[in-house]
């Protein structure tokens, strides 16, 4: 199938390794040239060349911590002056540090609310008034299956990307006219570094090892395995595409059926 995506422009944050990595890949492998992000120099030129070798697409890489406003500008920026427009928009970062209610602090907090929602609000705000005046884009939030159903231990994640839900839903209404779809994809347990640090997280916190842990996320998910960065990706691709101009504010889950709920 032929996604529409070719020669469109996609912005893809936290693209060095796990799920933005793989956005990535999925999205040049339609033809979309790409503006990857991330914090690690090495990390980020390491995707940019693995990449470029797989897609042959135009790839342009900013060193950027978007829990840092002038950071997101700087990303932003040269996002602009590289291609001139964004059509696709990836936020995503990562996730808040683990922990209970009683093991953060207000400190904790703040940082969680800039990396987490601020750098949504302000990738989105950055990149909105060109998708409205061409009247065509796509904003896809990666959040996490914490927001349809909050995971143990994971306060701030729970807490926060649920007002990235909000938001987005909002935003999706109120751009709907402009051919402008906001959605948000929802990872279950799915194997990036981010869940092996969950699971290291929560052994030492139980006194048990990660593989201990991990098997207890794979009897709770109905396929009894992780997911693959690759199978996440596809959706996004999916929702990115002119095939899905008609799906909008939705949050759609990645998981094998972990969230047990009807909606």
């Amino acid at each position: 199938m032929d996604l529409g995506l070719r020669g469109k422009v996609a912005l893809v944050a936290a693209a060095s390794r796990g799920l933005g990595r793989a956005i990535a890949l999925e999205l040049g492998g339609e033809g979309a040239k790409l503006v990857l992000c991330a914090r690690g120099r090495e990390d980020l030129e390491s995707a940019r060349s693995m990449i470029a070798s797989c897609t042959g697409v135009e790839i342009h890489t900013v060193v950027g911590d978007l829990s840092e406003r002038a950071h997101i500008e700087l990303v932003t920026t040269e996002a602009m002056a590289k291609f001139g427009q964004v059509d696709v928009l990836v936020t995503n970062a990562g996730g808040p540090p683990a922990g209970t209610f009683e093991t953060h602090s207000w400190d904790a907090w703040e940082r969680a609310v800039n990396l987490t929602l601020r750098s949504v609000v302000e990738l989105t705000r950055a990149v909105l008034p060109g998708m409205r005046q061409r009247q065509w884009g796509r904003i896809i939030n990666v959040t996490s299956i914490a927001v349809k159903q909050p995971v143990d231990n994971l306060m701030l994640s729970n807490s926060i990307r649920a007002a990235v839900t909000g938001f987005a839903r909002t935003l999706a209404n109120e751009v709907a006219t402009d051919g402008i779809t906001v959605n948000n994809i929802l990872p279950g347990y799915t194997r990036t570094e981010r869940v092996e640090q969950l699971a290291d997280s929560t052994a030492k916190k139980e006194g048990l090892t990660r593989q201990d842990i991990v098997a207890r996320f794979e009897k709770e998910i109905p396929m009894k395995r992780l997911g693959e960065p690759k199978e996440f990706a596809a959706l996004a691709a999916f929702l990115a595409s002119q095939q899905a101009s008609y799906i909008t504010g939705q949050s759609i889950a990645v998981d094998g059926g972990w969230i047990r709920s009807l909606l």
